[in-house]
């Protein structure tokens, strides 16, 4: 394997050969975020993939990422460096679990989470990230709501609105980790601290942070929180990032360390690698693209 240094400047000199661009998520290798045209949550990234004007976008995250960004910018080349670094909270849900319970509940919105495959987001009438599943389910016209795949965002949505919101028993494994008494124990070592989690945590956790935010609102909290001191909730990649931007602050794991061993899949080698060899492709039916961009569109525009 060759060593970091030049495996920086290769993937510099064949970024600009390909006319690419490498939007990485907070929760990679903290060595993959530094190489990162763009770092940042479900949202910021789905926004970027939309407004690129390169012609080839490296996405360092997970499947759905990489499809999302294909999805609406279809005419790119969409690259995901490592070809099994796969969301398990988005493969608990197919496309035919969607349509199912769409035949049950015939009236309702389905709302389905960004952390789906492009299949289930053809399904669905409007998506949604961890920052604005809020604001989306209260901007949809229907008081039942469909809610795929993770239970635990519905619930946290749920306590925000008065519609009903049927949840999908789909979770992510890295944040049902995080305890209650790992906030217990915060509080009483980490004197105060600000306690931020994910709100794909248990609603037993929820409960008990003082703040609940997306990896996109964590950066904002470290930004303008007057504490110099947080614990934060959520995969160790996004700890790395805020330490890194935020030196004059502290900023402590909830508990040990939590990793996503999917996103950890893609290094240093693998960016360069799919930059030089141009893989993995990401290629999806048309009719699936152009529905899912219908769920992801109407999105953009509730919000």
């Amino acid at each position: 394997m060759r060593d970091k240094f030049n495996l920086v400047d290769g993937i510099i000199k064949l970024k600009k050969d390909r006319n690419a661009i490498i939007l990485v998520h907070n929760y990679q290798n903290e060595e993959v975020q530094q190489v990162a045209d763009f770092l940042g949550d479900s949202l910021d990234l789905s926004r970027k993939a939309r407004d690129v004007t390169e012609d080839v976008i490296v996405f360092c995250g997970v499947n759905f990422m990489a499809e999302t960004a294909k999805i609406l910018s279809p005419d790119k080349v969409v690259l995901l460096p490592a070809k099994d670094a796969r969301c398990p909270m988005a493969d608990m849900v197919t496309a035919d679990d969607v349509r199912k319970q769409k035949a049950f509940y015939p009236k309702a919105t389905v709302v389905c989470y960004v952390n789906t495959t492009a299949e289930v987001k053809a399904e669905c009438d409007v998506c949604c990230t961890s920052a604005n599943a809020v604001k989306v389910v209260e901007n949809v016209p229907s008081d039942t709501i469909l809610f795929f795949p993770d239970r635990n965002l519905a619930g946290y949505v749920q306590r925000f609105t008065q519609k009903r919101v049927i949840p999908w028993p789909g979770y992510c494994y890295v944040h049902r980790k995080f305890k209650a008494d790992e906030i217990t124990a915060a509080h009483s070592t980490c004197h105060g601290a600000t306690i931020v989690v994910h709100p794909e945590c248990d609603p037993e956790v929820i409960d008990l942070a003082d703040e609940v935010r997306s990896t996109g609102g964590m950066v904002k909290l470290a930004e303008e929180s007057e504490k110099d001191r947080i614990v934060v909730g959520t995969e160790e990649g996004m700890i790395k990032r805020l330490q890194r931007e935020y030196p004059e602050k502290e900023f402590y794991s909830l508990g040990p360390a939590r990793v996503c061993v999917n996103m950890k899949k893609i290094r240093l080698e693998d960016v360069y690698q799919s930059l030089l060899n141009m893989q993995y492709q990401v290629k999806l039916p048309e009719d699936t693209m152009n529905r899912a961009r219908t769920s992801l569109e109407k999105m953009v525009q509730l919000v």
